[in-house]
């Protein structure tokens, strides 16, 4: 009791330390993009600016005409993606799960070999694929690559596979098909593993870098990861527009974290009893 007594404002010390160390830098860059850009590079770490401004957002907006393009590519490609995702990873985490056809362990393992290929080994052939469909600097190129993902595919049927059976027998004696039981019973069930799933697709496709670089060149296409990267100048770096920019950046994904995680935090504990 009393080694419990002690530790336990241990724990709660170190967690509040590392709280503080992670917050810091996000604490920093939002400061940072209230600060003019000659506080900025004149160094000091002061979380209050000493010359509070909005021309920083106003400066991305306004003297920036793409940025709002680019808000608007981020956000098209993102809802696209984590859209697809949660239909054809659940369909197909759903057949593997439940249906039992000639090939699906085959299909099970092929999936489970595409996990430990690196993503960056498929770059090369997703551009060339690309080339030769004409779908570069195009929606359709940033988006169809990414509308299934093994990993999440894997994880909805680990879902599934302890789905209660039970649940599906009652809707199959109602007289639904496989289909409509899949729509109106299973799905909303899975909502958790969907909230889980959607928060890291979409927190994956906002973020991506490396594919819009790979097959975008014209400004009007890019999505924000890589229009952030025009607010560095050959000799300096616009440190208060990025760090404005950064901010209207994140705040997409926090808003869908915030959405989806009461569903993420239910998907710990569910068990299909509802």
């Amino acid at each position: 009791m009393k080694r419990s007594h002690f530790l336990q404002p241990l724990f709660y010390s170190i967690l509040i330390a590392y709280a503080i160390i992670t917050l810091f830098p996000f604490a920093w860059a939002l400061s940072a993009s209230f600060k003019p850009l000659a506080e900025i590079v004149e160094g000091g770490m002061h979380l209050i600016p000493q010359h509070f401004t909005w021309e920083n957002y106003q400066h991305i907006f306004t003297a920036s005409p793409l940025f709002g393009r680019w808000l608007f590519n981020s956000v098209l490609v993102a809802v696209f993606i984590t859209s697809f995702n949660l239909l054809f990873n659940s369909m197909a985490g759903y057949a593997l799960a439940r249906i039992h056809f000639p090939g699906n362990n085959l299909i099970f393992a092929l999936i489970l070999a595409v996990l430990m290929v690196p993503g960056q080994i498929t770059l090369i052939p997703t551009f060339l694929i690309l080339k030769s469909l004409g779908w570069l600097n195009t929606y359709q190129g940033l988006i169809v690559p990414s509308v299934v993902n093994a990993t999440f595919i894997f994880m909805m049927r680990q879902f599934f596979i302890n789905f209660p059976k039970e649940l599906e027998e009652a809707a199959a004696l109602d007289g639904l098909n496989r289909w409509q039981t899949f729509w109106q019973i299973v799905l909303p069930l899975a909502k958790p593993a969907l909230a889980a799933q959607a928060i890291f697709v979409f927190m994956g496709a906002w973020n991506n870098f490396l594919m819009p670089l790979m097959i975008l060149s014209d400004p009007a296409m890019f999505t924000l990861p890589l229009g952030l990267n025009t607010f560095k100048g050959q000799y300096i770096s616009y440190w208060n527009y990025i760090m404005a920019a950064s901010m209207v950046f994140t705040l997409p994904a926090l808003a869908i974290y915030a959405f989806f995680n009461r569903y993420f935090i239910h998907s710990v504990t569910f068990t299909g009893g509802k």
